[in-house]
């Protein structure tokens, strides 16, 4: 450990075998917590390169429990979506609604997340608020895919050696020291998707979590970074203001475009307009955008969202096609099917 902080401390990166014993050490319960505190802090001093973040991600998930997707023959492509938080915007919780709308597209939404830390109601506070089980074992998250089409990997279940970090990051988190587990959260999917659309909450991030998702091998990846008409940040496709998408793959170079809801026929809107509560008012919101009750500025959010994960899947040609598949899928009831059908095996 002295060495790779040393070696941090010198402004190098490290190398795939030192990340790999970087990570051991950190994920070791008897390691000592202040040479884990030096090496986090001496990492995010440097700062983390997209090849470091890739080498962690593919390292701690070797300490992941695996929810055995191969057991099952699916038809579509799976997908995450999700966002990296932080905005500090308070909005409602979008992808967790979306999420309902690209399963009834013909996706597999394999969810990964966990509850609030920067904001009031994470997707599983919003998903145990509508009566969903969220700590399923795999078996039974294998079964909500099947059956649902959509299911719910809850983060602290499928990662338990990251306790061995928890004090170490509060320790940090309390003296202001960003570390590369503020990075992680959204990579770290244990049952590796072919796709995935993720928010970021910084716009240069965007070129670099799109180059991570590549060599983390996802077939197709969007990193989009959306921001408000007066400038501040969102982590996720924006109704807001503009988004700029960086899209990567297997078999492509990273792309990087600039998209506003105009181009989609949408009218911006305000950040009131979008703004949430606690997991009993977002679970109330998110029912009435998939049961056609509120057909406002909330539910268009969910559509640009929504279709932007349909078109980066493959089951659109574009995210304007994408939105008009939403569209109907929340206007015929096949998002609120979605929804319904996991309230039904998730208990």
């Amino acid at each position: 450990m002295d060495a790779l902080i040393h070696h941090l401390d010198a402004g190098k990166e490290l190398s795939g075998s030192e990340v790999g014993v970087a990570a051991g050490l950190l994920l070791d319960a008897d390691f000592p917590d202040a040479k884990k505190a030096r090496l986090l802090e001496g990492l995010s001093r440097k700062g983390e390169t997209a090849a470091e973040i890739a080498g962690f991600v593919e390292a701690f998930l070797e300490h992941a429990v695996d929810p055995e997707l191969e057991k099952l023959e699916l038809d579509g492509p799976t997908i995450d979506v999700c966002g990296t938080g932080g905005d500090k915007l308070n909005l409602f919780n979008v992808s967790t609604t979306a999420m309902f709308v690209v399963a009834a597209a013909g996706a597999n939404v394999l969810k990964h997340g966990n509850r609030g830390i920067t904001s009031k109601s994470g997707g599983a506070d919003v998903l145990e608020e509508l009566g969903i089980r969220i700590d399923l074992p795999a078996e039974g998250f294998r079964k909500c895919i099947k059956e649902a089409g959509v299911g719910f990997l809850f983060a602290p279940n499928y990662h338990p050696a990251f306790k061995a970090v928890v004090a170490v990051r509060k320790q940090l988190a309390e003296k202001g020291v960003r570390t590369i587990f503020n990075l992680v959260g959204p990579l770290m999917n244990p049952a590796r998707p072919q796709c995935q659309l993720v928010g970021v909450f910084s716009r240069e991030l965007c070129p670099v979590f799109s180059e991570i998702l590549q060599r983390l091998g996802r077939e197709c990846a969007w990193a989009v970074h959306g921001t408000t008409g007066d400038g501040r940040s969102v982590d996720e496709v924006s109704l807001l203001g503009s988004t700029r998408i960086c899209k990567s793959g297997s078999m492509q170079d990273i792309e990087d475009e600039e998209i506003r809801p105009r181009d989609f026929g949408m009218k911006h809107a305000e950040v009131g307009e979008l703004e949430g509560g606690d997991a009993k008012v977002n679970a109330a919101i998110l029912e009435a955008i998939l049961a056609g009750k509120d057909t406002g500025p909330k539910r268009d959010m969910v559509l640009l969202n929504a279709g932007a994960a349909i078109a980066c899947c493959g089951l659109s040609d574009d995210i304007g096609d994408g939105i008009e598949l939403a569209r109907t899928l929340v206007e015929d009831g096949s998002a609120l099917e979605r929804l319904r059908a996991l309230q039904s095996i998730a208990r």
